[in-house]
């Protein structure tokens, strides 16, 4: 409760009416705020025919605001086309900050900041996580993961398999809530530690790896492969042209290969 700020507070003390994801958990927020703003459902499942409601309101004047149960809406919540719709219309939307599970836990993770990539929910099926797992296993930047309680237990066998035991990890549990944790050790160490104190397999999860870390021979590859970038550029090749070519010689992935090109040449 103590969360929320003085500006969301009199934002939802002055807007005609207030589209929550459930009433019910908003209605407390707003009891305890004596606030007496009407509310209204938006969710998932009816967020697209609400939008146009939402517009239409919006056009005719009203200041409507939009909340989650937790943290941010549209941040793996609904509000996505609502916010689209709204802009598409023409309006004004304005954010107004706000508790988010991602930051709050990437700030205390101990792990990488400066870049990071979020995934949110990953697939409830095993075959389809361990895809998805697998196309982020030589991303170098920090991976954040939203992951439900039912869940937590079913994720970490798959991150063994598509990470191995000894790339580190961070769990950060109920967060600014009474039983916050964060959690920090190897994937191997933290099955360990969930499967032996099932008070830790309880709550909303936001899951962190440390990003890839190249070996010395990936690491000198690379350096060639830029090399050979830097001799076609060098010549005045056109940036996609050179890559091309640095890909057909190095069997290295051109879109990599792109990435790592733009951020070379980017200035």
């Amino acid at each position: 409760m103590d969360d929320i700020s003085a500006r969301a507070l009199s934002i939802l003390r002055s807007v005609a009416a207030i589209a929550a994801e459930d009433t019910r958990h908003s209605r407390y927020l707003l009891q305890q705020a004596n606030i007496t703003t009407p509310l209204f459902s938006l969710h998932e499942y009816n967020e697209r025919d609400i939008a146009e409601r939402m517009v239409e309101r919006l056009l005719s004047g009203d200041s409507l605001a939009l909340i989650s149960d937790a943290g941010t809406p549209l941040v793996s919540d609904p509000g996505y086309h609502v916010v689209k719709a709204a802009q598409d219309a023409g309006l004004r939307v304005s954010p107004i900050p706000g508790p988010c599970a991602l930051i709050a836990a990437l700030s205390v993770a101990g792990l990488p900041t400066d870049r990071f990539i979020f995934a949110g929910f990953l697939s409830a099926k095993t075959t389809a996580r361990q895809q998805q797992l697998q196309r982020l296993v030589k991303e170098p930047y920090t991976l954040i993961f939203y992951e439900a309680p039912h869940r937590i237990l079913d994720l970490i066998p798959d991150l063994l398999t598509v990470f191995g035991p000894e790339r580190e990890m961070v769990i950060a549990r109920e967060l600014t809530k009474t039983f916050e944790t964060v959690h920090r050790c190897t994937i191997a160490e933290m099955q360990s530690w969930l499967t032996h104190d099932p008070h830790q397999q309880k709550g909303e999860f936001v899951v962190m790896l440390k990003g890839y870390e190249a070996t010395v021979d990936e690491i000198e590859s690379q350096e060639q492969m830029l090399a050979i970038l830097d001799i076609l550029i060098g010549e005045k090749l056109p940036l996609k042209q050179a890559v091309a070519i640095c890909a057909k010689i190095t069997g290295f992935s051109k879109n990599k290969l792109y990435d790592m090109a733009l951020e070379r040449y980017a200035s």
